[in-house]
């Protein structure tokens, strides 16, 4: 093994610390370029299990356990007088049974803090201004002063998320066949005591009248939570408020979730996001992998982004050290191949949820608790588990349990 091999890293966030933790636990040289200070806000705070089983092997899981973060069993959807959950306790997949939701400035911060001492040596304040692959990669860097200087490396990991560094420098960005939507999102002092809420499950609620609208309610400790809709972009355009304005327009129009925000307070600027979903020609290249977000992002609605992220750093950073190594490997089928069996799980179920056969599906009244329990391990993070049926072969098996659903549906509004 040729540990003179520097490997570069664009982002600090989850997919680039595991990757780096990874990478410097089998001996490499690891640099993490990241534009911004850390601690940052960002949203991705309900993680599935799955997560953890990457954090685990890139040795970040005991500083997560430690944190105290809250503990997260599940999800539970909502829409008027429906209410139903899908408990992780319950999975198909053998696997971790519970999670966290986490305010993303800490988590991130953790995880940075460890791989620093696990001696990554991460330069925070600088960013990518271009990178070269004439004579090999060749980055050129901006820290904060304005100052520049470039760095030569052997590979460089793409973990720059919604900011996908080298999809845009290298016109690798297609266009995305999901909707373009926009989340407006904050976090409040919470006042669910007194009222029926699982803090241990991340809650969707759909719009009162319009299902393609929801919104998630994610709890943190200390009566704290993270509050945000997603909406259709046209819809954002077409009502012309601000952000606050909007987000409470759309509370207003959905009684259950009214309800349970009274008396909560508002505490955090708002935030918006818009044009997340992306697509790219290809995750790799001779000189460089994408992780995360900067490969594709589909949608909040069943939090797969932090999970698709550390997925593909555990997925690149065992390839590119057993490349190291002198094997050969195969980034088509050992890294995009397999990264895409998740995604395109994931895409299936985010697709379905807004033209609502998902939701069908969700809120049916007599569930297999079979495949009830397949369906809860992909909600669970466990989008790459193949002895899943509903993962193998994800929009077909998915075709045939939402047409049953609907007949049963059809049926019961025959009688």
């Amino acid at each position: 093994m040729n540990t003179s091999k520097l490997v570069v890293i664009v982002g600090a966030g989850p997919s680039g610390t595991v990757a780096a933790a990874l990478l410097k636990k089998n001996g490499h040289n690891v640099i993490i370029v990241e534009k911004q200070a850390f601690p940052r806000f960002s949203i991705g705070e309900s993680l599935l299990c799955s997560c953890l089983d990457d954090l685990e092997k890139a040795g970040l899981l005991g500083v997560v356990e430690k944190a105290g973060f809250q503990v997260k069993t599940g999800a539970a959807f909502q829409h008027n007088n429906h209410y139903t959950e899908f408990n992780f306790s319950e999975n198909f997949t053998a696997g971790k049974q519970s999670t966290y939701q986490v305010e993303r400035a800490i988590f991130d911060k953790i995880l940075a803090d460890e791989v620093i001492e696990l001696g990554v040596d991460i330069r925070f304040g600088e960013q990518v201004e271009d990178i070269s692959f004439e004579r090999g990669p060749e980055l050129l860097l901006r820290k904060a002063s304005g100052e520049k200087y470039t760095l030569k490396a052997d590979f460089i990991l793409d973990a720059s998320g919604y900011g996908r560094v080298l999809p845009r420098i290298l016109g690798l960005e297609i266009p995305s066949r999901l909707e373009n939507r926009r989340a407006i999102f904050t976090h409040i002092n919470d006042q669910f005591i007194d009222k029926k809420f699982d803090r241990e499950k991340i809650l969707i609620t759909t719009h009162a009248t319009h299902p393609e609208i929801w919104f998630w309610t994610i709890p943190f400790t200390q009566g704290k939570s993270s509050l945000g809709v997603v909406v259709p972009e046209s819809l954002y355009v077409e009502y012309q408020l601000d952000n606050q304005q909007f987000l409470n327009r759309m509370i207003n129009e959905t009684p259950s979730l009214r309800g349970l925000l009274e008396g909560s307070q508002w505490n955090t600027p708002i935030n918006t996001l818009s044009g997340y979903s992306a697509k790219v020609k290809s995750f790799h290249g001779k000189y460089f992998a994408l992780l995360g977000n900067a490969a594709e992002f589909l949608d909040p609605v069943f939090s797969s982004g932090v999970t698709i992220a550390v997925h593909s750093a555990t997925l690149a950073a065992e390839l590119l050290h057993q490349q190291f190594s002198g094997n050969q490997v195969d980034w088509e089928k050992q890294y995009d191949d397999k990264l895409k069996i998740g995604i395109n799980c994931f895409r299936t179920y985010v697709e379905n949820w807004y033209n609502r056969r998902f939701q069908n599906i969700i809120y049916y009244h007599n569930p297999d608790p079979k495949i009830k329990a397949m369906i809860c391990s992909i909600l669970a993070g466990y989008a790459w588990d193949i002895t899943n049926p509903f993962v193998q072969d994800s929009e077909r098996k998915f075709n045939q349990l939402a047409n049953l659903c609907q007949d049963s549906l059809d049926g019961a509004h025959n009688e």
